[in-house]
């Protein structure tokens, strides 16, 4: 893509998505560069793999093996870790927001709350822990 296209990500995101629309939602997840195929068996991986790889060099696309990663059986992707586990959150992310310094604005409080917001789906009751948070921001 070349650089300086303001629409150049939301054009490679579906330059991905038809080219691997085959595949998306049963084997694959695509976010812009990044490639996830995801299988229950090494053997089904290793097809899955080749398919994917497939479908990229018939439209003239290629990986770059320096920034790839095969048969991992734990990923982290977009702030979550991905195993046969289930999803998680990254470590990592749950760090930042225990770290995050004392918001001293509504505007340092809204940064804060989207952040948490991110992962509220992995905390019981949320709304309920963060509704001080809302109340400060609406008023």
């Amino acid at each position: 893509m070349p650089f300086g296209l303001t629409n150049a990500p939301s054009t490679f995101m579906r330059l991905m998505n038809h080219v691997l629309r085959a595949f998306i939602g049963k084997l694959v997840v695509v976010y812009f560069d990044d490639i996830l195929v995801y299988s229950k068996s090494l053997k089904d991986h290793i097809h899955h793999l080749r398919c994917m790889l497939q479908a990229l060099r018939h439209e003239e696309l290629y990986a770059n093996m320096k920034k790839c990663t095969f048969c991992m059986d734990r990923v982290v992707f977009l702030g979550f870790v991905i195993s046969s586990k289930g999803i998680q959150v990254d470590e990592e992310k749950v760090k930042a927001i225990k770290n995050w310094p004392t918001p001293k604005s509504v505007t340092e409080i809204r940064s804060f709350h989207g952040l948490a917001s991110f992962y509220r789906r992995f905390v019981r009751d949320f709304s309920t822990l963060a509704a001080s948070l809302t109340e400060v921001v609406l008023f």
